[in-house]
């Protein structure tokens, strides 16, 4: 709980995955994939309860034998490559509700970020709370990603800089610093979130993580840089 805000942690992990199957029970450096993001939020004390929405049976079970709640079976509808992550939120805030569970916060942690610590939960829902923002989402600076280092292909086969400018000799300190987002971290305001049907909009706020936290994981490659991290950083217990 926060301020007296009653605060839902809810993980989402269907079981379609099609860049690298059953990647959310795959070993991780001795726990399944998805426990890295539940043991995260059950230590995160401002968290009230933590729920998993999945439609499959082994990530429900994974998930319960490592203490999340798994109230439900997500509906085959909001499994599929086309559903919309936050009709999945709110699918997950009505079931509760229905139950008599409500929610002030819902705090949305994919279980394809596993370097989130508990101290990322922890402040990014105190900045939000410190600028008094509605939501708040995790970024992470762009570097050799930055759109002034980018270039176009024509058609002929030739580059041509994406921002009209050659980068030749630009360094990163002279550039406007820009932000991708990542996913370590989104959280609203429930009756916000209900209302814009987003957590992005003109009163979310940004909670900065370093690159090496910003990997997700989507295929065997992003896995393996993954398992290296935790075992360079001795996150591994």
């Amino acid at each position: 709980m926060i301020n007296d805000l009653k605060v839902l942690g809810l993980v989402t992990a269907r079981g379609g995955s099609k860049g690298l199957p059953g990647k959310n029970i795959r070993d991780l450096c001795g726990k399944p994939l998805i426990a890295w993001t539940i043991d995260a939020a059950l230590a995160a004390k401002c968290l009230d309860a933590v729920v998993v929405s999945t439609d499959d049976t082994a990530i429900a079970e994974a998930a319960s034998n490592h203490g999340a709640e798994v109230p439900f079976l997500r509906p085959a509808e909001l499994a599929g490559d086309s559903a919309s992550s936050i009709d999945v939120v709110i699918h997950a805030l009505d079931f509760l509700a229905a139950e008599g569970r409500h929610f002030d916060l819902v705090v949305l942690l994919e279980p394809t970020s596993p370097l989130r610590e508990v101290s990322d939960i922890v402040a990014g829902l105190s900045l939000m709370q410190e600028h008094r923002a509605s939501a708040v989402v995790s970024v992470c600076r762009a570097e050799c990603t930055h759109p002034a280092f980018m270039y176009r292909q024509k058609t002929d086969g030739r580059l041509e800089p994406f921002l009209k400018r050659q980068p030749t000799g630009l360094r990163r300190q002279d550039i406007e610093p820009l932000y991708f987002l990542e996913g370590t971290l989104y959280a609203s305001r429930v009756d916000v979130l209900r209302a814009r049907r987003s957590f992005y909009h003109d009163d979310t706020v940004a909670y900065e993580v370093p690159k090496w936290k910003s990997i997700e994981i989507d295929d065997i490659d992003d896995f393996t840089m993954v398992e290296a991290l935790i075992k360079h950083k001795g996150l591994a217990k």
